[in-house]
């Protein structure tokens, strides 16, 4: 049986940072519809405490989702040396396709359609699909990626993650200062290596009361236009389910992965406030009775990038590979964690296994 190794990866991370000051003139309104009444110093200085956001990156008003998607996967392309014409999949996550400046939303064609498109892919054999799968859309995408590859039915697949979140958060929310744009992407080919590449994966749906964690809603100011929908996210509940579900998830997947936690150099996490993040990972030690750990085994993009869903472990693994973040690298022969927990909500964890170079 093939296995699944990555050959190629790329990202794309706009240009535009847009820190609190951005936010200044803003009016919040709270979960209860209720004008916030602090000053917005106070406000935004308060959200740098709990997330460490500082920054976050908006994309041009004139790149759609899919033509920054479309940047990422053609960095992939020619940093794995494929050919668009070979590909036998492209998968793409996202949320809320592409999204123009007025926050409409479109899934059709699909986001997959559109970068096989502009790639200027011909071969009706190359099949596109979306994931739409909250915030770990990537992370599911690489594990439907490696099934296809174990089956047989495809030897070069194109993984995609991007969104556009900053155009579909409620003006009056809070939380919008969280959101933010960004793609990343790899490619993935079948090796006859059993040893490298992705080891094991897990997946858990939990969609009963935890179905409206996050999810679209309409404006928390009463007296604007309630016809439009944006991203809504109970955060204190999102918070307790994470702490709750996560680390165990992942646990689960480095045991059936046949390893322990001492042999894991990486774990790439999404990241959607780096205050959740932190108690996760340390969660995770405490399972295995570790009390104390580097953290540098977590690395976060969080504080200048924002959250940019299912682009944020995609465009990290891309600038740890290329050696764009300071202090961070892969080793050969390494294990590193892909996971993350969404909307849905979701969790899901992949163990990861680097080539050792020759």
């Amino acid at each position: 049986m093939p296995n699944t190794v990555i050959t190629g990866s790329g990202s794309f991370v706009p240009e535009r940072v847009i820190d609190g000051s951005y936010f200044k003139g803003a009016e919040f309104y709270d979960d209860n519809q209720q004008k916030i009444e602090k000053p917005n110093d106070e406000v935004i200085q308060k959200f740098v405490e709990i997330t460490e956001i500082e920054n976050r990156r908006y994309a041009d008003p004139a790149d759609l989702n899919s033509d920054i998607a479309t940047k990422a996967a053609a960095e992939a392309l020619k940093d794995a040396g494929i050919d668009g014409e070979t590909l036998d999949y492209i998968i793409s996550a996202t949320n809320f396709g592409d999204v123009d400046e007025n926050g409409q939303q479109s899934f059709m064609p699909s986001l997959s359609a559109m970068v096989k498109h502009n790639l200027g892919i011909e071969n009706p054999r190359c099949v596109n699909y979306d994931m739409i799968f909250g915030c770990p859309g990537w992370v599911e995408a690489l594990i439907l990626a490696d099934v296809l590859i174990k089956s047989g039915r495809a030897s070069n697949i194109l993984v995609v993650g991007s969104d556009t979140l900053s155009r579909v958060t409620d003006p009056y929310d809070r939380n919008r200062m969280i959101f933010a744009d960004g793609a990343g992407a790899v490619v993935v080919s079948a090796t006859d290596d059993e040893h490298v590449g992705i080891i094991a994966d897990n997946t858990l749906c939990f969609n009963g009361e935890e179905i409206c964690y996050l999810e679209n809603s309409h404006t928390l100011n009463p007296n604007a236009d309630q016809t439009k929908k944006y991203i809504r996210m109970r955060g204190r509940k999102i918070y307790e389910f994470a702490l709750k579900n996560v680390p165990q998830a992942i646990k689960d997947t480095i045991d059936k992965a046949g390893i322990g936690i001492g042999d894991i150099s990486k774990i790439l996490i999404h990241q959607a406030n780096a205050k959740m993040d932190y108690a996760m990972i340390s969660r995770l030690y405490k399972l295995y009775d570790v009390k104390d750990y580097d953290h540098s085994i977590s690395p976060m993009t969080i504080q200048n990038f924002g959250n940019t869903s299912v682009a944020t472990i995609p465009t990290m693994f891309d600038l740890i590979r290329k050696g764009k973040m300071e202090g961070q690298h892969f080793a050969d022969g390494s294990y590193i964690v892909f996971t993350s927990v969404g909307a849905g909500m979701n969790i899901n964890a992949v163990v990861y296994r680097f080539p050792t170079q020759k």
